[in-house]
């Protein structure tokens, strides 16, 4: 489960909501929605005490992201129990935090140690409620991109901050393991993605530019990197990892790019073609990509391509799991969309009142966290403040409220 990472603006705006709304009804989608897609209800998960809220992740009955705090002087990092539908306060290591990602009872993040000082990932454990700082590899930061189950993967500065290296870190131990570089102590590398014991990312190579890098696998029991090559050109990139099977870009023998899968297993790799070129994220059998505008499913047993929702505007996939996409539609406004690889079924997810919304991750329910925007104050914008937002299937609520238990 690769953790969607968005940026996003801290412009107030002259609305004040504390704590969670009501859950509304699904409007009607715009246009381009497949026949037979699932339709949502939207929740408000409220704020901190700010005006502008986001979730970024979800698992189980817990979402996860930020919210600004009361007078918008800050951004913390929150949990919200879909049960009881209280959003928590997570704290931060010094000025503000933002959580990315959770799994089971652990939520992982990243924040600030001063207002203009470096930034370290911590992680918080919901049962003993502690944000614990998970440190650096002897440089001043550190950028989390992965968790799952008890480990954290991401990219730390080394001492004097000129070389990165990707790294894991067990939240079973509290250790920290620097998973080097394919060039050596001196390259440099990023983690992007962690499935079981395998990690995988992207490293500098030894006496080639530092611009030239190829993919990499680090498997954590064996603590071994293996180069997972080219399709014939002279760079790579690893994005992402399901099980055995690792998805990223690469440079071909005629310096085209395109996307790759490549097995562990067998060494096999296949050329996804220019339509997986960026954002390559995979689940199982499924492949999701884009070209930059167009955003589409290659399943690797059929080897059946297909674009995700209507092909108008810019599509960006941010998860798969199993068969579900969920990412964002720019037509030219933004609206958060829910997607099946296996049926075509497309479905818009409706605002807080507002025009648009913002699609992050679904959990095994199918519902979906993100960000919704509220009713604009005035008829100059269409807008109101963006709220953290869920979005239950209305056949998992079933008439309820939406208590996913």
């Amino acid at each position: 489960m690769r953790i969607p990472l968005r940026a996003w603006s801290l412009a107030a705006a002259a609305l004040l909501v504390a704590g969670a709304g009501p859950v509304q009804a699904a409007d009607t989608p715009p246009s381009g929605s497949a026949a037979g897609a699932v339709q949502y209800a939207v929740q408000d998960l409220g704020t901190l005490g700010g005006t502008r809220s986001k979730a970024t992740a979800i698992d189980g009955n817990t979402a996860v992201g930020s919210s600004l705090i009361r007078g918008d002087t800050a951004e913390h990092a929150f949990a919200y129990d879909l049960r009881s539908r209280t959003m928590t306060d997570l704290g931060t290591l010094g000025h503000s935090s933002r959580a990315t990602g959770v799994a089971g009872d652990h939520i992982v993040g990243e924040s600030e140690l001063t207002a203009d000082g470096p930034t370290h990932g911590f992680a918080y454990d919901m049962r003993t409620r502690r944000l614990v700082d998970i440190g650096t590899l002897g440089g001043s930061s550190t950028d989390i991109t992965d968790l799952s189950g008890d480990t954290v993967v991401g990219t730390s500065s080394l001492p004097g901050d000129a070389v990165t290296h990707a790294f894991a870190y067990s939240l079973r131990t509290g250790t920290m393991t620097d998973l080097g570089s394919l060039a050596g102590p001196s390259g440099n590398s990023t983690a992007a993605a962690v499935s079981g014991v395998t990690v995988v990312g992207s490293s500098s190579l030894p006496d080639t530019p530092a611009r030239t890098t190829h993919g990499f696998a680090y498997n954590l029991r064996t603590r071994t990197m293996t180069d997972l090559g080219t399709l014939g050109g002279s760079s790579s990139t690893a994005n992402d990892v399901s099980g055995s099977t690792v998805v990223g870009q690469s440079r071909t023998a005629d310096n085209r790019l395109t996307g790759y899968a490549y097995d562990l297993r067998t060494g096999m790799r296949t050329d996804l073609g220019s339509r997986f070129l960026k954002g390559q994220l995979i689940s199982g059998s499924t492949v999701v990509g884009g070209d930059g505008l167009l955003a589409s499913t290659y399943d690797l047993t059929t080897h059946v391509s297909a674009v995700i929702g209507s092909g108008r505007g810019v599509t960006e996939a941010r998860q798969v799991s199993g068969n579900l996409v969920v990412g964002d539609n720019f037509a030219p406004n933004s609206f958060g969309f829910v997607a099946r690889a296996d049926n075509g079924g497309f479905t818009y997810l409706p605002s807080l009142g507002g025009l648009n919304s913002s699609a992050a991750q679904a959990n095994r329910f199918g519902v979906v966290a993100g960000s919704a925007a509220l009713p604009p104050a005035d008829q100059t914008s269409a807008n109101g403040p963006f709220h953290a937002a869920l979005w239950v299937p209305q056949t998992v609520a079933g008439g309820t409220d939406g208590d996913t238990r």
